[in-house]
């Protein structure tokens, strides 16, 4: 399985034609803690760099774009219900969506985790 970091700091894990969404371990820390979780509906579709979802901490909101053009398959039902568990398992149960993968050269633009380990360290 391939996974795939955003400047946005969202991550991506990709297997086949499906893309798993969520926040990185460095966007839950700046977000501080989770208290809420828009997610899109599935069926809508998106344009990589369309806001698809909102996270609501007590520090602020902030949207979770796109990361790629595609269609939501899934939504995680379980951050309704416990929202921080995007603080406490980020890049596990914390996801927040699935979408089919539009166009596979979308990926290409983006980070592998070396690359964006560096990114967030050159950010500190």
């Amino acid at each position: 399985m391939t996974i795939k970091y955003t400047e946005e700091h969202e991550w991506l894990t990709i297997d086949g034609d499906i893309a798993t969404v969520g926040v990185t371990d460095y966007a839950q820390h700046q977000l501080g803690d989770v208290v809420f979780v828009e997610l899109p509906e599935v069926g809508s579709a998106f344009s990589a760099g369309d806001n698809a979802s909102v996270v609501e901490s007590v520090k602020a909101a902030s949207d979770v774009m796109a990361p790629i053009t595609g269609e939501i398959t899934q939504i995680n039902p379980d951050l309704g219900e416990a929202p921080g568990t995007v603080n406490s398992d980020p890049t596990g149960h914390g996801w927040f969506f699935k979408m089919t993968i539009a166009d596979r050269n979308e990926l290409d633009n983006m980070m592998d985790a070396a690359t964006y380990k560096t990114f967030i360290t050159e950010l500190d």
